[in-house]
């Protein structure tokens, strides 16, 4: 047995390479993304481990929690109380300290000399820093370090894209502002100049601290042991000496600290991309299923030879376990080359989203090889285990009288797809309507149980379907009618056939079908509330300077200028965000809908407005206390004076400015709402802004036309960005269909050769072969257009309450989406009907 299974193999090279590239292209997907984020961690390793090499201890202040990769407070750095002058003369006092020196954080933007514009690569942050000496971490390339309230030193990345050169002046915005500086110096760190794709702007200590609202205080204390000082004693002396809410931790552990936060950021990216890892793979598994099936029918007479040559019904299942094992197992081995190709090409991607890595070796893990082989191999295995059941069950004597396709009937089939379909719409309820916990795994089960279920039961109706779309192609002659027929005819095949394209584009008819409601519930929302003539935001909706709200405010055409700001916190131990608004002037702007209580009250101390839906979940009613937890500052009790029910703008919880000063560090605004004073001209008053944005190049001024403009183009980035992730999947079923169709030219031969006999042309055949597949394409977008919309429906109900108030549905969209499964099936149909044109009559006909 094993000999004939490894004959069988060699035998059927083209149908191996076939069957193998299905697990190929998502067992790489998969392999590119731990090998990507595997690098990209070992390269922030190696940053955070030179930037504190030359520490040994480091002081700061506790946080309650640390913020996610979206930070807090707007601008995406440590939440953490200041540290007082006081508590670093301190640290310089303490025996076995041989320096000791503040460090100071923060927003710093540079602006493009030439050009005027903002220099930013991306989403990748703009950072500001003080210098400091005594770590020795960063190494300057060229000039010298900056000294006084005029110099800046800049990274030697971005100077040198840019083309900026020491003794140049630049501006420079910050929390305080824009400002001119004359560049001393340029930085890299070791061997790279860049910094993940963030710029890096340098001060010194006293300038720093002005600029980014720290002066007397700092950020960080980073201290230097003395020569035969052990950094943990050191450690402790410092700690018992310090005031009650900061701590002395060991400088591995502050990198270790710091790594902990990027390997958060990046395991979103790795969720996110193994998500369509899995859904190439979950595709390919219905190829493999459908492939074996079919193997397992054109060899009944092969195996029911076997069995009657004395081999076992376990045998012959063991043959074709050990061919799928052996074909994960190539699929898998070329699917982790791809992988290495495919982290090369994501690494450039990341790069042009602002993330670039330094030029290092691709990381590959023992992990990594282990679950490529391990994933591709064991999906291959699982898909055609029916199929290897079938084919022990098989008599010999049934088997050398076999003559075709399966004829068992499908009550049982259909009796078990009903049960997972049903299964799959319970998890699905739960996921999105129940509450539960790991709500998105729940809804990602459900929707491939659902996925499964309809595949197992589309059968039943894959004949009619096929008929009504074939209809149109009985006008094309025999060959069109012998296309619908050979579709018809095998319901199984060709449901299976369809099902990984059903997936794909079910997939992106959902997407598209929820970014098309959220565009309109966005829309409509911002209808309904905003008030404001002007909304001001930074590119990217990235935060920026505050100062700039504060010049606008002394214009007297406006009669409002509104700052929004939105940080990360914590309810319940819940993560969430906490919107800061200016009580006095929200109601001008917005026109949110308040259930009871009043905006205004925000001004009172420790005040904050709650939206209805959260409200009610948690029993909230005016007057009652709240407990929010900040990283900063810890638990804080607020009381809660206003309950709305749009929260379009003010998100979950909203609170005062001066409570959001209070609670967070990085102060910067997200969005600054206009109003224009009654009796001045709406042009006259952008042009008055305008000047003042000469000076705020990174800001970008809209009136409310423009600013829904520029969120459903933000809604239709995220959207272009998943379905071309998604089209990898819709690749590899288009694979499926030629895989298919050309095993079943080998069960047809004989049936070619005869229609070739009496007078069908090769050009017939072709066509006949393309009509097949273009019905077997349409049929699977069909499917998945009706699954899509139905997730599409399913989840913007569950999101009602969050906003997503609108089902919108692109019909445009969607008819181009079947146009483009018909192009598909035709494209999958070529190689396949040239094999079948050309075939040899005789032969064919004398096939058996």
């Amino acid at each position: 047995m094993w000999r004939a299974t490894l004959k069988s193999l060699l035998a059927r090279k083209l149908r191996l390479a076939l069957t193998a590239l299905a697990i190929v292209l998502g067992v790489g997907f998969m392999a590119g993304t731990l090998v990507l984020t595997d690098t990209a961690t070992s390269a922030f390793d190696d940053l955070l481990g030179q930037g504190y090499a030359g520490t040994d201890v480091v002081v700061q202040a506790s946080a309650a929690f640390a913020p996610g990769p979206a930070g807090g407070g707007g601008g995406g750095g440590e939440e953490r109380n200041p540290i007082p002058q006081a508590v670093l003369d301190d640290v310089r006092a303490v025996p076995g300290v041989a320096s000791a020196e503040g460090d100071v954080a923060g927003y710093a933007q540079l602006i493009d000399p030439v050009t005027d514009e903002t220099i930013q690569n991306g989403g990748a942050p703009t950072i500001g820093n003080s210098w400091d000496p005594s770590t020795g971490s960063l190494v300057f390339r060229s000039g010298q370090p900056p000294v006084g309230p005029d110099q800046v030193a800049v990274d030697a990345a971005t100077a040198a894209e840019h083309h900026l050169a020491v003794g140049q002046e630049v501006r420079v915005i910050t929390q305080a502002g824009t400002t001119s500086f004359t560049i001393s110096g340029t930085v890299g760190q070791g061997d790279s100049d860049s910094f993940f794709g963030a710029t890096l702007t340098l001060f010194d200590v006293q300038t720093a601290q002005r600029l980014f609202d720290r002066v007397g205080t700092y950020d960080h204390i980073y201290v230097v042991a003395q020569d035969g000082v052990a950094a943990t004693q050191l450690r402790n002396d410092i700690a018992v000496g310090l005031p009650d809410g900061f701590e002395a931790i060991s400088a591995q552990d502050a990198a270790d600290e710091a790594a902990q936060q990027v390997q958060e950021g990046l395991g979103f990216v790795r969720t996110g991309l193994l998500v369509f890892a899995f859904v190439s793979v979950f595709v390919g598994a219905f190829i493999i299923f459908n492939t074996f099936n079919i193997l397992v029918t054109q060899r009944t007479r092969e195996l029911g030879l076997l069995r009657a040559l004395g081999a076992s019904g376990r045998q012959v299942m063991g043959s074709v376990l050990v061919e799928a094992a052996a074909v994960g197992l190539i699929g898998s081995l070329l699917g982790l080359g791809l992988g290495l190709l495919l982290a090369v090409g994501l690494k450039k991607l990341l790069a042009l989203t602002g993330l670039e890595l330094p030029p290092t070796a691709l990381k590959v893990t023992g992990v990594t090889i282990g679950a490529s082989l391990l994933v591709g191999t064991l999906i291959t295995m699982v898909a055609s285990f029916f199929p290897a059941r079938r084919a022990a069950k098989v008599s010999p004597i049934q088997a050398l009288r076999e003559g075709g396709g399966s004829t068992r009937p499908l009550r049982r089939r259909v009796a078990l797809g009903s049960v997972v379909l049903f299964l799959g719409m319970v998890a699905l309820a739960a996921g999105l309507f129940g509450g539960v916990a790991n709500a998105a795994s729940v809804v990602g089960l459900g929707a491939a149980l659902t996925f499964i279920g309809v595949a197992a039961i589309s059968p039943l109706f894959a004949r009619p379907i096929a008929a009504w779309i074939g209809a149109p192609m009985r006008r094309m002659g025999i060959a069109g009618r012998l296309g619908r027929e050979n579709a018809m005819r095998n319901p199984r095949r060709t449901a299976s056939t369809a099902a990984a394209l059903m997936i794909g584009l079910g997939l992106v008819a959902f997407v598209t079908v929820f970014a098309s409601s959220l565009k309109a519930s966005a829309s409509a929302a911002l209808d309904r509330t905003l008030r404001a003539d002007f909304v001001l935001s930074a590119n990217g909706f990235a935060p920026f300077s505050p100062q700039m709200a504060t010049q606008l405010m002394s214009l007297p055409d406006l009669s409002a200028v509104s700052e929004f700001r939105q940080g990360e916190s914590r309810v319940d131990g819940a993560t969430t965000f906490v919107s800061g608004v200016d009580p006095a002037t929200v109601s001008q702007v917005t026109d949110v809908p308040i259930d009871v209580g009043d905006l205004a009250d925000l001004a009172q101390p420790d005040a904050i407005a709650v939206y209805h839906p959260v409200a009610q979940t948690k029993g909230l009613q005016i007057g009652d206390e709240l407990g929010v937890e900040f990283a900063r500052t810890g638990d804080q009790d607020f009381r809660v004076v206003a309950i709305y029910s749009e929260s379009g703008i003010l998100g979950d919880y909203a609170i005062s400015l001066d409570a959001y000063e209070r609670n967070f560090a990085q102060n910067l605004d997200m969005f600054a709402f206009v109003k224009v004073a009654e009796g001045t001209a709406t042009d006259q008053a952008r042009t008055e802004v305008e000047q003042v944005l000469e000076d705020y190049p990174n800001v970008q001024l809209r009136d409310q036309s423009e600013f829904k403009a520029e969120q459903s183009k933000a809604i239709d980035q995220v959207l272009g960005f998943v379905l071309v992730l998604l089209l990898l999947s819709v690749v590899i079923a288009v694979f499926g269909i030629v895989n298919t169709l050309s095993l079943s030219i080998y069960e047809r031969i004989r049936e070619l050769g005869l229609l070739r006999a009496v007078g069908m042309s090769r050009r017939q055949v072709r066509r006949m072969v393309r009509s097949e597949a273009v019905i077997v394409a349409i049929l699977g977008a069909v499917l998945g257009m009706v699954i899509g919309l139905f997730f599409g429906w399913a989840l913007q109900r569950a999101l009602v309450e969050l906003g997503v108030d609108r089902l919108r549905v692109p019909l445009g969209q969607l008819l181009i989406y079947l146009v483009v499964a018909a192009l598909c099936g035709v494209v999958a149909a070529v190689w396949p009907a040239r094999r079948a044109a050309r075939l040899d009559v005789l032969q064919a006909i004398a096939y058996e």
